[in-house]
């Protein structure tokens, strides 16, 4: 992999609380404003800048994209963020619950994206992908990290170890519970080393910022006669995780109404659809092919085993329960344009389901076992894509604590 240390755009440490923000794509601007009220020193004001404009502004227009660039250089001016002297990997622990997983800071080459060496797994969608393709080329910058996963060397892991027995740099607890943990790491040429050595890496999530920093470097390319290649305009800010590290939570599914059945017409065409369905204490699933519905005020389980010569996608729980239920009893056709069905990740996302059911909100709610990392990376590796809403990473990257630029003439290359 070609994943180099950079000289990130960072808040001062007694800042980073109050700078770090929530990712702009899973909050809504109404939550935004809420979250960053008395705060000017938010990331949000960069990353959601609708919420220094007038309630209502259409979130693609001009005025929003001129917002992000101007609070963006606000931040600078105010000295909110500042450039480090020297390029260096940001090794990045994140803690929650007895959960921790830490990752390596630094950035890759879109040239390895276009040639599939950093793999997806999902579709974007091309009004978020535009989005964010004028958001990058307005700011010159990404703002927000890619979150991808690796299948790590020992070498690598025992590096991160020495380096966390060290003192932080940057360590405080952000609203949402989880503790934010930073080491600077100058001495590059052991890590860049060590990814060399790793063939490809995974998106995780982050599929739109990734589509988006690709076109964004083609259409630099294209207006630069003295292109090289090696143009900051090149590289997409990334934190890269060992995959059996990270934690990956359910991703469930609600749909408003029962497509025109009552709950007995639809229990006997999920039998009829092959499932075994029985009765169930709660809607925690208990693994693979465990699904649990809550309907009519009570839970059940929903068993059904993928053929064995299935491939990769449609091994999953997630596929099986499109393909054989949503699809053809409840008539989700498509889960990613229909307006019946909405998705819900997270911890303990079953008292939720079954709080919306019983308020009216949903007609019925599936509770899924979470998608493992090891069949998301064999997915990509079929060169596959997963149905809508098949993983949910938690906990999430904050955006505003690392910044790579655009615009520095001097290749981050130059520093191994």
């Amino acid at each position: 992999m070609k994943f180099y240390p950079f000289p990130a755009l960072r808040p001062p440490v007694d800042l980073a609380p109050q700078v770090a923000s929530e990712p702009y794509d899973v909050i809504d601007s109404e939550e935004a404003r809420t979250i960053s009220a008395g705060n000017p020193r938010s990331f949000l004001h960069i990353n959601k800048p609708e919420i220094d404009l007038p309630v209502g502004t259409d979130l693609y227009s001009d005025a929003v994209y001129n917002k992000a660039a101007e609070n963006f250089q606000l931040f600078q001016q105010n000295g909110w963020l500042r450039r480090d002297e020297a390029p260096a990997y940001y090794l990045y622990r994140q803690q929650i619950d007895g959960h921790s997983q830490t990752g390596w800071v630094g950035v890759c080459h879109t040239e390895e994206y276009e040639q599939n060496l950093i793999k997806k797994h999902e579709r974007t969608l091309q009004k978020k992908e535009d989005d964010r393709t004028r958001h990058v080329a307005t700011l010159q910058a990404n703002a927000g990290p890619i979150f991808l996963m690796v299948r790590a060397p020992d070498a690598l892991n025992a590096l991160k170890d020495k380096i966390q027995a060290g003192d932080a740099e940057l360590d405080f607890t952000s609203p949402d519970g989880v503790r934010h943990t930073v080491w600077p790491v100058t001495d590059a040429a052991e890590v860049a080393a060590l990814y060399k050595e790793i063939p490809c890496a995974y998106v995780a999530d982050g599929h739109h910022r990734t589509a988006s920093a690709a076109r964004c470097s083609k259409e630099f390319a294209a207006a630069n006669p003295a292109h090289t290649g090696r143009e900051n305009y090149n590289y997409f800010l990334s934190v890269m995780f060992a995959a059996d590290e990270l934690l990956v939570l359910p991703y469930n599914r609600l749909v408003k109404d029962l497509n025109g059945l009552d709950a007995v017409e639809m229990l006997g065409k999920i039998r009829e659809a092959g499932f075994e369905l029985s009765l169930a204490d709660d809607g925690k699933s208990s693994g693979r092919a465990d699904v649990r519905m809550f309907v009519e005020g009570s839970w059940y389980k929903l068993v059904k085993q993928a053929p064995a010569d299935a491939d990769p996608v449609s091994a999953l729980d997630v596929s099986i329960l499109q393909q054989d239920l949503l699809g053809p009893v409840l008539g989700i056709d498509d889960p990613r344009t229909s307006d019946r069905i909405s998705f819900k990740g997270g911890f303990d996302c079953d008292q939720l389901l079954e709080k919306m059911v019983k308020e009216g909100k949903a007609a019925v709610a599936f509770s899924l076992y979470p998608t493992s990392t090891e069949e998301v990376m064999a997915v990509a590796d079929a060169d596959m894509i997963m149905p809508p809403k098949s993983t949910w990473f938690e906990p999430k990257l904050r955006s505003g604590l690392f910044i790579h630029t655009l615009d520095n003439t001097t290749s981050v290359s130059d520093a191994v």
